[in-house]
């Protein structure tokens, strides 16, 4: 598949991350850091009315959120070196036993939205909570950096930098199969790491590209 965009460190395409990751090199992802659909309709716009604080963004009626993967993404997924995928508690039948969860505290407060959001991992180490505000208006660190949202189920910035550092080492190569609006890529380019992603929906590609354009920018100031 070509390339949509490019950068030194990484390389998106636009298309079926199952054609993707059929073609990678055996042993030569590091590490999955993924947020795959759940299969709960988030997408499709029930969350517009939800927020006690202020009203939620409309995100329109979208359909890719009406499933989860089917079961060969999965298979291989699991057939790189590490993997952390969130909404884990959603692929059970599909995922192995193990003793690392991540448990993303988004400290949102009195509301009838999630207090946290777990992602299964493959590492043998213990369950791991990260705290990151993210609720709406609400966020972490919004006095310094506010990240606008673009899609229903984006993740920040900050936790998933946080997860990188301590999951990650310089050399790896990071893999997204469902990047989204781009987060994973961000991060990536943050710390040097490189990175392959994926996303089916051309809109989001170009809104990630966007995204990553923004973060270089930024990295050339200093």
């Amino acid at each position: 598949m070509k390339p949509y965009y490019q950068t030194e460190n990484g390389v998106l395409y636009n298309g079926d991350c199952l054609e993707v990751m059929k073609g990678l090199e055996p042993d030569s992802v590091d590490l999955v850091l993924t947020d795959p659909p759940y299969g709960i309709d988030e997408a499709n716009g029930k969350n517009k009315s939800r927020s006690c604080i202020a009203k939620s963004k409309d995100y329109g009626n979208l359909s890719w959120d009406n499933s989860i993967p089917e079961k060969e993404i999965f298979q291989l997924l699991l057939t790189t070196k590490n993997q952390i995928i969130f909404g884990g508690n959603y692929f059970i039948e599909h995922l192995k036993n193990s003793p690392c969860w991540l448990v993303w505290d988004k400290l949102n407060g009195n509301n009838d939205f999630a207090d946290c959001e777990l992602a299964w991992a493959s590492f043998k180490t213990a369950v791991r909570k990260y705290e990151w505000r993210w609720q709406g208006m609400l966020q972490q660190q919004m006095g310094q950096h506010k990240e606008e949202r673009h899609h229903p189920t984006q993740k920040p910035i900050g936790l998933f930098y946080k997860i990188l550092e301590d999951y990650s080492k310089d050399t790896d190569l990071i893999l997204d199969p469902f990047l989204g609006s781009g987060t994973t890529a961000i991060v990536c380019e943050r710390l040097g790491r490189k990175w392959i992603g994926v996303e089916i929906n051309k809109e989001y590609c170009d809104i990630a590209v966007k995204r990553i354009e923004a973060e270089r920018a930024q990295r050339k100031l200093f």
